[in-house]
């Protein structure tokens, strides 16, 4: 198992273990030789693929662990099993589920003492650059602000993992919106396609976080993941899938202002609107680039052992 600077073995839970980015944390945890706990919750009900999933993590060595958000107590119970808590839960657009559990996730946690690390859902846009974040958008930093304002007045030592576009929802698509494979003919690019995005593997974003979860030199700190050699501009990505496929995709640029006319359309309802505003930032401001990282709070500088997939490499699966 693996150990933390006091010779224990870290017992981590995963909340949100289910979830597209949870399910890769808990099996990272698990590689990493961390004892893994997994927050199974009663009101899962008959969904037989989310049952199966977590009956598949014991097999491989995990621990399930019964509690509700309903439940206070058995929230507290569980936390006291365990010294490290990761949230997973999906990220929303608007004021629901999502916040409204992480903030009784954080109660739960003060009221046990117990925990040594709180690393809360983050994982993507940096909130505290976001202040300038267009509606409705605007509202999910605001939210992961919330929490992290509550993490901390709480004294809850903790890790923000954040930085990078999880390649699953924008490589694949080339960017490309309400798709998640290449497109066969016509690619929009945003603006003139050079601004310098950051991309990565999920099952590498979660790799990186099993790695931060007992390392002292991640404690109260953001961490970025900026892998080098996935700092890429839309049009480096576009060209790399031309490369792999054999052929010349058509390009329409499409301007600053054509974009964000297209936000202002509230026809296409809050969620749409959100993440359009999300792909503003990301291609247009270059939010994820915009600013320096010291090596100590990057996570390829951290853990060079990793070896992070590239995307060219993530590419050829759809070839």
């Amino acid at each position: 198992m693996k150990e933390n600077e006091c010779g224990e073995k870290t017992r981590v839970l995963v909340v949100g273990g289910t979830g597209s980015l949870g399910r890769r944390i808990v099996t990272a945890c698990l590689a990493e030789g961390h004892e893994t706990y997994v927050l199974q919750r009663p009101e899962i009900g008959v969904d037989i693929e989310k049952v199966q999933l977590l009956y598949s993590f014991k097999r491989l060595g995990a621990h399930l662990i019964e509690a509700s958000f309903s439940d206070h107590q058995s929230l507290v119970s569980a936390v006291k099993q365990v010294d490290v808590v990761v949230s997973a839960m999906s990220g929303v657009h608007f004021r629901s589920h999502n916040i409204l559990v992480q903030l009784k996730l954080v109660d739960a946690i003060k009221e046990a003492g117990n925990i040594k690390r709180f690393l809360p859902s983050e994982f993507g846009m940096d909130p505290p650059r976001m202040g300038h974040a267009l509606p409705p958008g605007r509202e999910t930093f605001d939210q992961k602000m919330e929490v992290r304002n509550a993490i901390e007045a709480a004294g809850i030592p903790h890790t923000y993992v954040v930085g990078a576009c999880f390649a699953g929802y924008f490589v694949g698509n080339l960017s490309q919106m309400l798709t998640l494979v290449p497109p066969k003919k016509n690619v929009k690019i945003y603006g003139g396609g050079n601004v310098k995005v950051v991309f990565a593997d999920e099952d590498d974003i979660a790799k990186y976080t099993a790695k931060t979860l007992n390392d002292p030199r991640t404690v109260d700190k953001t961490v970025y993941i900026r892998p080098t050699d996935n700092i890429l501009t839309q049009m480096e990505l576009v060209q790399m899938w031309e490369k792999l496929a054999g052929k010349e995709l058509e390009k329409t640029n499409v301007s600053a202002d054509d974009f964000l006319a297209d936000l202002e359309d509230e026809s296409k309802g809050i969620p749409h609107q959100a993440g359009l505003g999300h792909f503003y930032h990301v291609f247009y401001e270059g939010c994820l680039t915009d600013h320096e990282v010291e090596d100590d709070e990057e996570v390829s500088k951290l853990y060079p052992e990793v070896k992070y997939t590239r995307m060219d490499e993530y590419l050829k699966i759809f070839v």
